[in-house]
């Protein structure tokens, strides 16, 4: 049975692929800081593993992952807007605050996982959540926008540097999948467009399930008519 562990798995697009995961017969560990939304998200289904760790806490994750054992895939999804404003109004904290889970999260989950997998040695496949931000941002958004940006750069890293041990790495970048932080933006702009959150949890699973000879290094999912491609 191949194993996945995804990152923010309580709610969003996290909970969604997780759900999609187990529908595929995968064993899932499902990281998130609220062990209630968890057992809720896992209800029902014996291949979930919950996990409840904050991804900021090094500590927290080397247990999680120490707990959840073999590891095939990760997911690399948790991450959080952060406050929409102009640079000059966005307080250090703040700015950290996003860093922290988005960014370190990111980089701690990764080194677990790519640890996991190299010790296990048979290889392994990482799958970091860019987002559309990697490329092009909303306004007031450079704390969130930062973040995605140099995701990137680490998705690039790992697939370079896992090349000698069968560890590959690829992004996706999901734009305005139905999810409560999408829904949030929308509340201020009701005329956003907006796909089913399945459709970014679908391709997680295709990416997923390719052997790993093979990568798809980026892939954008979004809803057609965002205006993500176009000139004002």
């Amino acid at each position: 049975m191949k194993s996945i562990v995804i990152t923010g798995a309580s709610s969003g697009i996290g909970r969604a692929t997780a759900q999609m995961f187990l529908a595929a017969r995968w064993r899932v560990g499902m990281i998130a800081r609220r062990a209630d939304l968890l057992s809720d998200a896992a209800q029902g289904h014996a291949q979930a593993v919950c996990l409840p760790a904050d991804v900021t806490d090094a500590a927290a994750m080397a247990e999680a992952f120490e707990r959840f054992g073999q590891v095939d895939v990760l997911f690399n999804n948790a991450g959080i807007f952060g406050p929409s404003a102009p640079i000059d109004e966005i307080a250090l904290e703040d700015w950290a605050q996003v860093l922290g889970v988005n960014l370190n999260g990111m980089f701690i989950a990764a080194r677990l996982a790519f640890g996991a997998m190299r010790k296990q040695g048979t290889g392994g496949r990482i799958i970091n959540n860019g987002s559309i931000s990697a490329h092009t941002p909303r306004e007031n958004s450079v704390c969130y926008t930062t973040t995605k940006h140099a995701i990137t750069g680490l998705t690039k890293s790992l697939a370079l540097d896992g090349r000698p041990f069968d560890i590959t790495a690829g992004q996706i970048d999901i734009g305005n999948a139905e999810s409560e932080m999408v829904a949030g933006l929308k509340a201020g702009n009701p005329q956003m467009q907006t796909m089913d959150v399945k459709h970014a949890a679908a391709s997680v699973l295709h990416m997923a399930q390719l052997p790993l000879g093979v990568n798809v290094p980026f892939m954008t999912v979004m809803a057609t008519k965002m205006p993500y491609l176009g000139r004002g």
